[in-house]
């Protein structure tokens, strides 16, 4: 194997637990799917989940539950980049319609963003509402800021719709955890808990 290759699986391996969604087979199941066409044996790679403390993702975890009691569905690893999560947000809010609930609006961070919180620093959260209202999506933009910055984190956002809300410092430290649900699966739970059929 050809040190390039060697080195892209390494970033692939540590990006992926760091990352703290997948478990071991899952992170061997996207390996395999990426590198299709080498031949690698990934056994000879060490893949382990990390033990990171969870002090960071618990926070932001608390700031989402609570953007749910707004009605606002707040996502997280919504897809992989934001045309993705755009997409998925909107699925989810079919979802949520069909099953008699009324969501204001979305927010979420996407694959990249956490991929640029474990090597930069810091996450970047998408937000707007289901209506193409800038208004609207200006009020759900400063109800994320606000529950953010309730959990203590600093943000920078330049108040406008056309840029995501930042988190500056963002120490990315989620610990896997095989008993929780996220993606659009655990939005869709954390809103239906948070909320009261019409």
């Amino acid at each position: 194997m050809d040190s390039d290759l060697a080195e892209e699986i390494e970033y692939m391996i540590d990006l992926l637990a760091k990352s703290g969604f997948f478990s071991v087979d899952e992170i061997m199941e996207i390996l395999e799917e990426q590198f299709i066409d080498e031949e690698v044996d990934f056994s000879a790679f060490d893949i382990s989940p990390n033990d990171s403390s969870n002090e960071n993702f618990s926070k932001l975890e608390d700031a989402f539950a609570r953007l749910a009691q707004d009605g606002i569905v707040a996502v997280h690893n919504c897809g992989y980049d934001i045309a993705e999560g755009v997409a998925d947000a909107f699925e989810l809010q079919v979802h949520l319609i069909n099953n008699k609930f009324d969501p204001q609006g979305f927010c979420f961070y996407t694959f990249e963003d956490v991929e640029g919180s474990i090597f930069d620093g810091n996450l970047k959260i998408t937000f707007g509402d289901f209506e193409n209202d800038e208004i609207k999506a200006l009020e759900i933009g400063n109800a994320v800021c606000r529950c953010l910055k309730d959990e203590g984190f600093t943000i920078d956002w330049d108040g406008t719709v056309n840029n995501q809300i930042e988190i500056d410092p963002f120490k990315w430290d989620k610990s896997y955890d095989d008993e929780k649900e996220y993606e659009i699966e655990g939005a869709y739970d954390a809103f239906v808990k948070n909320q009261v059929l019409e």
